[in-house]
């Protein structure tokens, strides 16, 4: 029987998937639940198709975990409704097997707060169902901490991009239409500082949470370069393809393109985001770890370049 720390991974989507293949670059023992069958997986990680909602299936599909990362979610219709079932479960598993959890997590919480400089310590100010409910969630997890039941780290992200991230803002409305030559998705004030996350970033900020105890208790800002505005990432997306990108701008959540109906009626209360300022801080994280986020320029060229790979016959 194997002594080596097993890390498992909860959920498969973009960040599941890229804290899966960190660990492998680590070298770490890895398991990837997801509730359906993952394709394409690494020979070397072990797959579980469970759903953590369930406390006994979570339970089971974390046997033997020494770490724990919570990267599952439910379409966003459902989420105020299945997210805290899924968070019970999950820190019920983690105090079963008594594994440190790692916890992505979202700006949410804090609401229009600070817009221009929101750190760890920016107050929590969601007016919103989804952020008020983040924001509860996040109380929750660090209680357990503080309370002995379970160990715990939160790592925060801005706005995914990055290999793999079709659904999001700087996603399928983004970066196929830049590559086709046609007029990108943008939403709000695209002349306001926007905080953009690197996923790759997000994934290796979840390892070190999960593998250094400084990270135990408290809230984290996963590395992410100072904001700039939406209007200047379409300048430097454009000067890496050789042309201007024209966009379409949309000022209030008009559905379009992959971004349907049902997901905009959700996103209506979220679409404040696009109408301030948010410049999400990580000092703390890159000062404490000794890391830094990938350089803008060389993330949005990565992400260019695995976008046009996969919308390629053969990608």
């Amino acid at each position: 029987m194997t002594t080596t720390p097993l890390h498992v991974v909860l959920g498969a989507g973009p960040a599941g998937t890229a804290v899966v293949a960190e660990l492998r670059r680590r070298g770490l023992r890895t398991r990837h639940v997801s509730r359906s069958t993952i394709d394409g997986v690494d020979p070397a990680v072990e797959t579980v198709v469970a759903d953590v909602s369930d406390p006994e299936s979570a339970v089971a599909a974390t046997a033997g975990a020494s770490v724990i990362y919570h990267a599952v979610n439910v379409p966003y219709h459902r989420q105020v409704a299945e997210m805290p079932v899924i968070a019970d479960a999950v820190v019920g598993a983690a105090a079963h097997h008594d594994a440190t959890l790692v916890v992505l997590d979202t700006l949410y919480p804090y609401g229009t707060a600070d817009g221009d400089h929101i750190t760890e310590d920016t107050p929590f100010a969601a007016t919103s169902q989804k952020g008020r409910m983040r924001a509860d969630l996040d109380r929750r997890y660090l209680a357990e901490h503080a309370r002995g039941r379970i160990r715990v780290s939160l790592g925060r992200s801005a706005d995914f991009f990055g290999p793999g991230v079709w659904s999001s803002t700087l996603g399928a409305g983004f970066f196929p239409q830049a590559i086709a030559g046609e007029p990108v998705v943008a939403f709000g004030d695209i002349e306001l500082p926007h905080s953009y996350s690197h996923v790759p970033d997000v994934a290796a900020g979840l390892v070190t949470l999960g593998t250094d105890d400084r990270a135990l208790g408290r809230v984290w800002h996963l590395p992410t370069v100072p904001a700039v505005s939406t209007a200047e990432i379409h300048r430097r997306v454009g000067a890496l393809l050789g042309r201007q990108l024209e966009a379409l701008v949309l000022d209030e959540p008009t559905p379009i393109g992959g971004f349907d109906e049902q997901f905009m009626a959700e996103y209506a209360e979220m679409f404040y985001q696009h109408r301030i300022p948010q410049n999400m801080v990580s000092t703390a994280f890159e000062t404490t770890f000794g890391v830094a986020p990938t350089p803008l320029d060389q993330a949005l060229s990565t992400t260019l370049g695995w976008f046009t790979d996969a919308l390629t016959p053969a990608g």
